[in-house]
């Protein structure tokens, strides 16, 4: 019988693989189709725009392509390996050793960005990030994330090794964005022009 990858291996198979994923990433840029609407609603509330990169991986092209655009870079990841590579990479950001399910920086952030991340929690965990989105949130800030278009559970790869994702139902994302002051800006499943990807958008609104 085989053996699924489960939440709790996600942080130990990226620390393991982060020399390989860092070198078979795709560094293409399709996400900036995406991230450009993030940034078109990402609001400028004191000075340089901030953004809280959750599951920041190795930094390129994602957070390379937001401090190019002059944005300040905070990058939170669980594995240290993906920390020292962001590091490398992105000299003059700031990287966090932390699990995001746990986050509590006390600060605010323009904007917020899970990408390719928030998919690897159970269900249950997803659920429990929406107040730490929001704790996080500054007056009017993007909150962008990928998810599936179902709920449920599948298996794919990181690099040579089988990782874990989940879903809940788009319905029960929409209301937990609402709970937890967030409207949502968009949907768009399976977007054909970030590479089949189901990409949320959404501008807190809350206090």
């Amino acid at each position: 019988m085989e053996t699924h990858s489960t939440p709790a291996d996600i942080l130990p198979t990226y620390e393991r693989v982060a020399t390989d994923f860092q070198a078979t990433r795709n560094k293409s840029l399709f996400e900036k189709p995406c991230l450009d609407r993030m940034l078109g609603i990402t609001p400028r509330n004191t000075g340089q725009r901030r953004v809280l990169d959750l599951g920041c991986g190795p930094g390129a092209p994602i957070a390379t392509y937001l401090e190019d655009r002059g944005l300040a870079v905070t990058g939170v990841d669980g594995a240290a390996n993906m920390v020292d590579l962001f590091n490398a990479t992105l000299p003059n950001a700031r990287a966090i050793h932390a699990d995001m399910r746990t986050l509590d920086l006390g600060e605010r952030f323009d904007a917020l960005l899970a990408w390719d991340s928030f998919f690897h929690l159970s269900q249950d965990a997803q659920r429990a990030m929406f107040p730490i989105f929001a704790k996080h949130a500054a007056p009017n800030a993007a909150l962008m994330f990928t998810s599936g278009t179902s709920d449920g559970e599948v298996w794919g790869h990181a690099a040579t090794e089988q990782v874990y994702h989940s879903s809940l139902d788009p319905e029960e994302y929409r209301a937990l964005l609402m709970a937890y002051g967030f409207k949502v800006i968009s949907f768009r499943p399976e977007d054909p022009n970030c590479h089949g990807h189901s990409i949320w958008l959404a501008r807190f609104t809350g206090e």
